[in-house]
């Protein structure tokens, strides 16, 4: 009687503190958006800080505001102002397009006299240019109708936005500031075994470390190219357009090209083959470079994931969470190939013959259980 007492003492704990435990996630999830981006910063600075501020050990509370006012400085500023550009660029751009300044039907007119031979290949296939005209000059306006719109919706919900970023600053310091005893809790509390814990949140500080500088260092610089050569050979917005060119190259394999190959099209179709021709050698000698070049180092290679892999949780990621899923899509698919590699591991499952499964997956799965660093 007593075994079963406290069976079911221990069954109605575990029941409760689920119980809580869901709930209790359930009041953080309006506030995802900030908890997220807050984990993700004290993750990239954390290391800074450790480096650079190491004569502030004992003073811990000053060592992250210096760290937080570093990131304010270097990151969070400069965002703002970028966006804030781009969407009066993307508000003038709107305005032209609805004065008739900018004609989109007449720059596809002129895309057909360019290459009659597209307009038949697209007929044989069944698409109609002029249907195609009309479609183009609908999603212009209706993109300009959204950005109008977004841009009136952060003025109504001004409260909302200046409230969760000042909460990812306030979370971000206590990270930065606690992070090490926060990591060190959750190892204690979490019954998975603290060899595994370590390597999982290892794994998580990693992959969020990669793909967050990875990819926004790739997004930086294939949209400053980007934008440079749009200035450069008169293109309208080019801001704007850069912008939307570092949003595209957060895609593996698709990048800028689907911004700037369209446009280069554009300008050998009306008989400016300088323009064309050199956005098509800078384009793909240049920008393209950059994708093939740092993606690989600053992404692949600190994930250990394939590059097919992390386009397809990227694009899964960004459909389920939006603009965060670019960091939260590959972090799921790290973490799916980190838990399955311990549980091969530790289940002792055969070790496949030579040459019988790719050798990046083997690198994976073979991840060696070394210590976490600080998830901050």
């Amino acid at each position: 009687m007593p075994e079963f007492r406290q069976s079911l003492e221990l069954k109605s704990f575990l029941g409760l503190l689920l119980l809580v435990s869901v709930a209790f996630l359930g009041i953080l999830q309006p506030f995802f958006g900030p908890i997220f981006w807050a984990c993700a910063l004290a993750i990239i600075f954390y290391p800074a800080q450790i480096r650079f501020l190491s004569k502030f050990e004992n003073r811990p509370n000053i060592r992250a505001l210096i760290t937080l006012l570093f990131c304010l400085i270097i990151v969070i500023i400069p965002v703002i102002l970028l966006v804030s550009s781009v969407i009066g660029q993307a508000a003038t751009l709107y305005q032209q397009i609805d004065s008739g300044e900018i004609d989109p039907a007449k720059k596809i007119e002129q895309f057909q006299g360019g290459f009659p031979i597209v307009q038949d290949t697209l007929e044989h296939f069944g698409v109609n240019l002029n249907d195609l005209k009309d479609q183009a000059v609908n999603f212009a306006m209706n993109s300009g109708k959204f950005i109008a719109q977004y841009t009136f919706n952060i003025g109504q919900n001004a409260f909302k936005f200046v409230l969760d970023f000042f909460l990812m600053l306030y979370l971000t310091f206590f990270f930065l500031r606690d992070g090490n005893n926060l990591l060190e809790l959750m190892i204690r509390a979490l019954p998975m075994g603290d060899t595994r814990e370590r390597l999982l949140f290892s794994k998580f500080a990693e992959v969020t470390r990669a793909t967050v500088k990875g990819n926004l260092v790739v997004a930086i610089v294939q949209g400053a190219l980007g934008g440079f050569i749009f200035w450069a050979l008169g293109v309208p917005a080019a801001l704007l357009w850069a912008v939307v060119m570092a949003f595209a190259s957060l895609l593996p394999a698709v990048g800028a090209a689907i911004i700037w190959a369209p446009v280069a099209v554009y300008f050998l179709a009306v008989g400016n083959y300088t323009h064309g021709i050199i956005l098509i050698v800078f384009g793909g000698g240049v920008i393209g470079l950059v994708d093939n070049f740092l993606r690989p180092v600053l992404v692949g290679r600190d994930t250990k994931l394939p590059d097919y892999l992390v386009l397809l949780s990227t694009l899964g990621g960004m459909a389920l969470f939006g603009i965060n899923g670019f960091v939260i899509g590959p972090l799921i698919a790290a973490l799916f190939i980190a838990f399955w590699g311990i549980f091969m591991r530790e289940i002792n499952i055969e070790e496949p013959k030579e040459d019988s499964s790719p050798e990046v997956l083997e690198d994976i799965l073979d991840d060696d259980s070394s210590p976490a660093e600080p998830t901050s």
